[in-house]
């Protein structure tokens, strides 16, 4: 960044913004743009840290980027989302090469498992092991294998966007490997030509490194190893930093990661009592975690699970002296055998924390009857976030929504840490272009004869939308339910979140304007549908977490009385704005909001959330939600 005026004057990053928003097509004011830009350049500037919220259409990318860039700091952007890294890469980073006026480097890092391992490519195509792998496959999966060693001959970066069609699960994972599986470039003959390297050794050098929100909180459960150093990190879409924290410092065992394990062992053991053995972890593991599905266990783990990962332990035990005796001058050999090696040693550690019950985290059952998993998380990931990030660099926290609660449950509060909380708004003119409707009048969502009653109100509103609706629910069943009784109802076509995988199913909704889309907590965030399409939003009810959620339920305990608004309101609150959040996507669009429980108009509470949501025009009377959407169509 050669040329960036490092050190710039205060007001240097509003001048840049100008040129840059000028340069966009169908350019247009937005005041609250330039207001978090100011903040940004000032934080960046003290070294105070910040969270702004940023409503829908304040163009947040430019206002965190363009200070971040024209300050002459290494900045560092965790997405929550891979298409907000493709937009970056594609769109946002380019547009700022071509007309911010300031010569800075730029680049995309992902996770390992992104990239085609060239060592794999190579040991899957070599004479005899390699063609003994590949005849044990499927013909459609080496056809794939085949397809993507062409590609990546040519490929200048191995990674798997990249590719115009999408290979199997089977296929990717025969020729990539994940960062518990690689030995690293140093023990590798391809450790220079490597992508995944490549990758690094270009981020190492850039001014400007997006990654997604996971790679950084691996990182940040590294103690740095994983990403370059740097001035500052934004955390975009940051709702979602606790959860992610989370699971990335916490550990997750399941019973497939067995079935891996044997399989890598295999390629270099040949002695079906280890590789047998390590394959057996894997039933003995689900059906013991199985009964658990969905509960929070005690600590010391229970004894029938504490015996299935000791014996686990035991049996890695042996596989890795096993391993380490191998003695090899075959160079993939070699290779088979550090990676094994890597892979058998990780999960030996996360074994070990399971086993050991640390202090301070709490250990449940996720994931699904089939695939359950054990997963041991962090009650407070405000201590790792301290010593990882607060205290070593600047930080930019920003979202479309931030729970109120947010800086102190990531720790941005302990020690004296300083922290700006600001909010910039929207350009939209929500008074004039939304109304959200509260059908007060309902039973509460937990009445038997609430679910009749809504039905009713959602007719209604679908007639008066001509269509045009997105009716989101906080279950599969009740969106089963609703959609059922609207198909009977409603000569309107309805398609379900069932119907078709996500991007299809939102193109088919953009699709038709008269279509309906019945969808679930899935959808809540995520869907761009701009215009008249899109006129209605229906939300069954306040989305409260589960109360029975086990890693929130140990939080609640750890808080006590205060947990309620400390944990439940502030997540209720953020997701009901990120559904309402779908109803306005451009300056133009207008519409209604329609939430039926009735708790946002008459419960206590009622205030923490509506101030958190879009400042539309409120009503208790669907009439004047009818007559407000008759208007938009005639």
């Amino acid at each position: 960044m050669s040329d960036s005026p490092t050190g710039s004057e205060p007001g240097a990053a509003l001048e840049a913004l100008a040129t840059v928003t000028a340069a966009l097509e169908n350019s247009e004011e937005r005041p609250g743009q330039f207001e978090m830009a100011r903040l940004v350049e000032q934080s960046i500037a003290t070294g105070k840290h910040l969270v702004v919220q940023a409503g829908t259409g304040t163009g947040k990318t430019l206002a965190y980027l363009v200070p971040a860039i024209t300050g002459g700091k290494r900045v560092v952007v965790a997405t929550a989302t891979k298409a907000l890294q493709d937009q970056l890469a594609e769109k946002d980073l380019p547009f700022l090469a071509e007309h911010l006026g300031v010569d800075f480097s730029w680049a995309i890092l992902k996770g390992r498992s992104n990239y085609v391992c060239l060592q794999r490519l190579r040991e899957v195509s070599a004479e005899g092991e390699g063609q003994l792998e590949l005849e044990s496959m499927a013909v459609v999966t080496k056809a794939e294998i085949q397809k993507i060693t062409l590609w990546a001959a040519k490929s200048p970066t191995g990674d798997q966007a990249e590719l115009d069609w999408s290979p199997s699960d089977n296929a990717w994972r025969s020729v990539s490997v994940g960062s518990d599986e690689c030995p690293g470039a140093d023990k590798c003959p391809q450790g220079d030509p490597c992508f995944a390297e490549q990758a690094r050794r270009k981020a190492s050098a850039a001014d400007v490194i997006v990654v997604n929100m996971y790679l950084y909180g691996l990182n940040v459960a590294a103690d740095g190893a994983v990403l370059p150093d740097h001035d500052v990190v934004v955390f975009d879409e940051a709702h979602t930093l606790e959860d992610t924290m989370s699971d990335t410092v916490g550990v997750e065992i399941s019973p497939g990661r067995f079935t891996a394990l044997s399989g890598v062992v295999r390629k270099i053991i040949d002695d079906p009592s280890i590789t047998g053995r390590i394959a057996e972890v894997g039933p003995s593991l689900r059906d013991v975690l199985e009964p658990e599905l969905g509960k929070r266990l005690s600590t010391p783990l229970p004894d029938d699970l504490q015996e299935v990962l000791t014996d686990a332990r035991l049996t890695l035990g042996d596989a890795n002296n096993t391993l380490i005796a191998i003695d090899t001058s075959n160079e993939d050999a070699k290779q088979r055998k550090l990676r094994a090696q890597s892979m058998v040693g990780r999960t030996i550690e996360y074994l070990d924390v399971a086993i050991e019950g640390k202090a301070g985290y709490v250990a449940f059952v996720s994931g699904t009857r089939d695939s359950p998993k054990l997963e041991v998380q962090p009650l407070d990931v405000g201590p790792t976030l301290t010593a990882g990030v607060w205290t070593k660099r600047t930080a930019i926290l920003t979202s479309a929504t931030i729970p109120a609660s947010l800086a102190s449950r990531v720790g941005m509060e302990i020690g004296g840490t300083k922290v700006e909380v600001a909010d910039v708004g929207s350009p939209f003119d929500y008074e004039t272009n939304s109304i959200l409707y509260n059908a007060i009048h309902l039973p509460n969502p937990n009445d038997p004869g609430f679910r009749a009653k809504a039905n009713d109100e959602l007719e209604a509103l679908i007639n008066a939308a001509g269509g045009r609706t997105l009716a989101l629910f906080t279950s599969y069943r009740a969106m089963d339910e609703a959609a059922e009784e609207m198909k009977s109802r409603l000569d309107f076509p309805i398609l379900t979140q069932r119907d078709l995988p996500k991007p299809a199913l939102i193109k088919a909704f953009a699709d038709s304007e008269e279509t309906c889309l019945f969808a679930t907590a899935g959808l809540f965030q995520g869907v761009d549908v701009p215009g008249r399409t899109l006129s209605l939003v229906v939300i069954d009810r306040i989305p409260f977490p589960r109360p029975d959620d086990p890693l929130l339920s140990a939080r609640r305990d750890l808080l006590g009385p205060a947990a309620f608004s400390e944990i439940d309101i502030p997540r209720a609150a953020m997701m009901l704005a990120q559904a309402c959040g779908r109803l306005i996507r451009t300056a133009g669009d207008k519409g209604v909001v329609a939430v039926m429980d009735p708790r946002l108009g008459t419960a206590r509470y009622r205030w923490d959330i509506v101030r958190a949501l879009p400042p539309m025009k409120r009503t208790r009377h669907r009439e004047e939600a009818e007559t407000f959407l008759r208007s938009l169509h005639k």
